[in-house]
Order: C-alpha cells, then sequence, then structure tokens
C-alpha cells in the first residue's frame, strides 16, 4: 500500500495588533491625533464606507507581518466603518489608505520619518500630512505618476480627498471643514452641545409660559364677554382649542 505525503503545513501568520508602545508621548501630540480623527469622523458620520482611525496597524502585505505601520490617524474612503483590531489591507478588497497624518513629538527622528514616506509611498497613500506643534510647522505630500511629491505651498491647501483646508497661523495650525467650520476640540464640542442642551431648555421652557398665559388669559377674556371666536383670535388659537382649554 503506498500512502501519500502530506504536504507540510504553512504556519500561522500573526498580525500583531500593538507594540506595547503609547499612542503618544505628549499631551500635545495625543490632543492633535483626537481632534483630527474625530472631527474626521463627524465630517464622514453619514457615510458608511468612510473608516477612521488613530495608531492603527496597517498591514499592506498577506503573510508580511514585518511590513507594518500605525499611522496617527488613517483615512479608508470605500470601506466600511466599524472595529478592527488592525488594518489588513487584503481582507479590505486591497483599498489602501488614501489619507495619512502623522503628529511629530519630540523623540521621533529624521529617519524614522523618512522611513514612514517610503513605506506610504511604496504602499499606495495619495496624501501623507505632517504636523509639528512644537515647531508649527506644516507639510504635506500628493500622490502624482511619479509618486509622493512634496506639496509646495501649504498656506490655505485643501485636500483633495476630505476636502478640508489648512491653514498655517502663528497661534498653530487651524483645519476647517468644506462648510468653513473650523476643527473643535473635544472640550469644545461639548461646551457647544451644553450651550445648545441650555438653548433648548430655555426655549421650551418659554414656550410652556406662553401656553400657560394663554390657558389663564381664557377664563378671564370669557368674564370680559368675548366669544369664543374673539378669543380665538386674540390668542391665534383655534375655536376648538379654546373650547377644550375653557372646559379645563
Amino acid at each position: 500500500m503506498v500512502s501519500q505525503i502530506q504536504p507540510p503545513t504553512q504556519p500561522e501568520v500573526i498580525y500583531p495588533d500593538s507594540d506595547g508602545q503609547p499612542v503618544a508621548n505628549n499631551t500635545i501630540q495625543f490632543g492633535w491625533i483626537v481632534e483630527i480623527k474625530q472631527n474626521i469622523e463627524w465630517l464622514f458620520a453619514d457615510n458608511p464606507n468612510v473608516f477612521v482611525a488613530g495608531d492603527l496597524f496597517w498591514y499592506p502585505v498577506e503573510g508580511r507581518n514585518k511590513i507594518v505601520n500605525a499611522p496617527d490617524v488613517l483615512v479608508v474612503l470605500g470601506r466600511p466603518k466599524g472595529d478592527r483590531l488592525c488594518y489588513q489591507q487584503w481582507k479590505e478588497e486591497g483599498v489602501a489608505p488614501q489619507v495619512v497624518f502623522e503628529i511629530l513629538s519630540p523623540s521621533n527622528t529624521q529617519t524614522e520619518m523618512d522611513k514612514k514616506l517610503l513605506f506610504y509611498d511604496r504602499y499606495g497613500v495619495e496624501e501623507y500630512y505632517i504636523y509639528d506643534p512644537e515647531k508649527n510647522n506644516l507639510r504635506g505630500w500628493l500622490r502624482s505618476e511619479d509618486g509622493l511629491d512634496v506639496i509646495s505651498q501649504m498656506e490655505d491647501w485643501v485636500s483633495p480627498r476630505l476636502k478640508i483646508r489648512f491653514t498655517p497661523s502663528p497661534e498653530g495650525l487651524q483645519l476647517y471643514r468644506p462648510d468653513g467650520e473650523r476643527f473643535l476640540t473635544y472640550t469644545e464640542i461639548s461646551r457647544n452641545a451644553e450651550q445648545e442642551r441650555q438653548r433648548a431648555e430655555q426655549e421650551r421652557q418659554r414656550a410652556e409660559q406662553a401656553e400657560q398665559a394663554r390657558r389663564d388669559a381664557i377664563p378671564r377674556l370669557l368674564q370680559m364677554n368675548l366669544s369664543i371666536e374673539q378669543i380665538a383670535q386674540a390668542l391665534a388659537l383655534s375655536v376648538e382649542e379654546v373650547r377644550t382649554l375653557a372646559q379645563e
């Protein structure tokens, strides 16, 4: 009896989702990462096929777990929202992140950043932006036929993919949505939401007070021998509403 030799099984490739390093090296860097990520998420909140992530491992090549990078913020247009342990490009219909942001910290070396640029150029990033908060310096690259080319003028630059506008200023980088609204920090968004809640509550209270004032006016107007129709006209109510309120 001849037995068939089974081919050796290939060992499973593990794609780690962490390298044990912190997301950011300081609060300034972390603040910028959160602000950019959250504002882009809100910008595309109604589009189910825009995936935005921060500090997520991106593996562009199946079976090559040493080829990996974790952009501070990445944006993938054409892929569904949802949680991922890492971004395995071959499981995402081969779609590479089109837009990548890096926020520099004092620990970043030029060699490290050169390697990142080479990685993003090689694996299909279309727009690459680096901001150094300490030096208030913004740089960008845009893909052409020959790869990622430096964007010579970043003043009021508009991202072709995201339509957001970059406006460097002496106070720091400002980012603007397509509708002209400035990117906001989480604190600013929370403050605005609380102010809006308070305005809504004030409007509700004013409406209730106005309704109560009309209710209180009906008996007095009836005592003045005004007809139901006259009261309805005076209070901007229907005749039926006046009759109902008069019976309460």
